[in-house]
């Protein structure tokens, strides 16, 4: 038998399709649901001196819709960060799966220094003229007394890699902020900075995470919201 009719060249071939590779993680990243409005004047409570406001009406339903889309995976464990918003998305979810969600404090949201506990949002809106340097210079630390972009990656790095080690060959829901999966999908692409920092709520993110590499599957996926892509994004807290 020749090498151009043997069994193996002459089979059909098809196209490959991404499997997980073995000892590697599958992490649905998810961004919270809306939260309360911000209000000139009034502050967000706190946890821990960074800005934990609740989910707006419009967030619960969110988190609703979410849960819907993803109770018929094969969810090994849900991840939340510290802050309310992270875990009454979280919570339909794990209602549906029967999980108890794990809190991972390393996943909170970007600390914004002078500008957290809403005022962030309300800086935006107004253009205030240091909004130029934070674009810019894609990172937050022009803000006075902020978390860096490097800090921020240099917490959600190690936390997502906890993450990963203890469920591999599995899939978990991750459910945090736009800062952190901004931050995320910085390290596995090695893109701009803020190339991925304005994820919409509720959207789903896809992230694999191996011992040697992290690869991005899928950035805000918002089909489960198709009523609601007029939108407009909400800001990052």
């Amino acid at each position: 038998m020749t090498q151009t009719d043997s069994p193996a060249q002459s089979e059909p071939v098809r196209q490959f399709r991404f499997r997980l590779p073995p000892g590697g993680c599958d992490i649905i990243l998810v961004r919270h649901g809306e939260s309360q409005p911000a209000v000139p004047g009034v502050a967000f409570p706190t946890v821990n001196g960074q800005a934990d406001p609740p989910l707006a009406d419009e967030g619960h339903r969110e988190a609703r819709a979410m849960a819907d889309r993803l109770r018929h995976e094969d969810v090994s464990a849900i991840y939340t960060s510290s802050l309310t918003r992270t875990k009454q998305t979280a919570a339909p979810l794990a209602e549906y799966l029967g999980i108890t969600p794990v809190e991972e404090p390393d996943l909170r949201e970007v600390y914004l220094g002078e500008w957290d506990g809403g005022e962030y949002r309300i800086r935006m809106r107004s253009g205030d003229p240091l909004v130029a340097d934070i674009v810019a210079q894609q990172d937050w630390a022009p803000i006075p007394g902020a978390e860096s972009m490097a800090d921020l990656c240099a917490r959600v790095k190690p936390a997502l890699e906890r993450i990963a080690a203890r469920h591999a060959d599995q899939r978990v829901v991750v459910v945090a902020h736009g800062g952190v999966i901004g931050a995320a999908l910085h390290l596995a692409t090695r893109a701009d900075q803020f190339a991925f920092v304005v994820s919409a709520n509720a959207s789903i993110s896809h992230l694999v995470i191996t011992e040697d590499r992290w690869i991005l599957r899928r950035f805000n996926d918002t089909g489960h919201l198709a009523t609601d892509l007029d939108k407009p994004v909400q800001p990052m807290t």
